[in-house]
């Protein structure tokens, strides 16, 4: 399999150049990303457990779809590919975005935009990246995240926290 290529970027989110995926974790360079957060009509959250084959950080709970921006790829059009790729749920438009984080070692050295939108499922898991996947009250979420935040991946753990978050939080 080819070695995807990710545009590297500045601390202002500009982009600089490219690099290979492995180059691009193993030095640390500034990279971006999309994380999408689906809800269903009874106010609960869809979580996937990423793969135990990931490269990174895996075996862990994290956004319902998720991944890094291909070479020349917009946030917007990211989201949509990693809900059809992961989730196997396509979108005719982005989903509404929330916030954006400054890449961080929280993030992975990656700039993410948030993203959220609604469905029902049932969804398609990739099974080369979700082990399982499942759908959690916001309060369950906060309960199991601080009694065992070492189950979740890192920027879930940053997004959960963030005011932005806001409505998608709090008790349904």
């Amino acid at each position: 399999m080819k070695e995807e290529i990710f545009d590297v970027v500045n601390e202002r989110d500009e982009v600089g150049g490219q690099e290979r995926r492995s180059e691009v974790h193993r030095r640390g360079l500034l990279h971006r990303a999309v994380h999408v957060l689906v809800r269903n009509a009874a106010g609960q959250v869809f979580l996937q457990k990423r793969s135990l084959t990931k490269d990174r950080q895996p075996g862990l709970w994290d956004s319902s779809a998720s991944g890094h921006l291909d070479r020349g790829e917009d946030y917007d059009a990211c989201a949509v590919r990693e809900l059809r790729e992961e989730l196997g749920w396509t979108l005719e438009a982005a989903p509404q975005r929330l916030f954006k984080l400054a890449a961080s070692l929280d993030t992975d050295q990656e700039f993410v935009w948030v993203y959220t939108c609604r469905a029902e499922g049932p969804f398609v898991l990739h099974p080369e990246e979700i082990e399982c996947g499942g759908w959690f009250e916001p309060r369950e979420i906060t309960r199991w995240m601080a009694a065992r935040p070492e189950e979740f991946a890192r920027t879930l753990r940053t997004i959960w926290r963030h005011p932005g978050l806001g409505p998608l939080r709090e008790p349904s």
